[in-house]
């Protein structure tokens, strides 16, 4: 994406690269193009793990100047992925959020608030009343 979407973007971090792709392929199915989706799976050699520099990618991916939510599985998704962010540097890490919510729950209904313009805040609050 080029960031001139008005929609908040989603990026699904997985250890696991079919478990990552397959969350990203039920929301497309269920959002059509109207959200930008992107994923980052696995480690740099393909195996079980995250990589920052996968994460940024995807970030980048599915970048939205209205921002993009990013959703992980594991705590390791979490720390690289604030680790992507930090990467992605200021200003627009700021418009960047990690969702406390279920990987597939939450990627699911924040795509769907997300494709009926909500803004970045209210995609994640969405997501994150999904969270015991």
């Amino acid at each position: 994406m080029n960031g001139k979407t008005a929609n908040v973007g989603i990026v699904i971090v997985s250890h696991s690269p079919l478990v990552a792709r397959g969350i990203a392929d039920m929301v497309r199915q269920m959002v059509g193009d109207c959200v930008p989706l992107s994923w980052s799976g696995g480690n740099v050699d393909g195996e079980l793990g995250t990589d920052a520099g996968g994460i940024l990618r995807a970030i980048e991916a599915a970048w939205s100047d209205a921002g993009v939510a990013v959703f992980v599985d594991l705590g390791g998704a979490e720390t690289n992925s604030e680790m992507a962010i930090e990467m992605l540097g200021l200003p627009r890490s700021g418009l960047v959020s990690i969702c406390n919510a279920p990987l597939v729950e939450g990627a699911v209904i924040a795509a769907a608030e997300a494709s009926g313009g909500a803004s970045l805040a209210k995609v994640v609050a969405t997501a994150e009343e999904l969270s015991p």
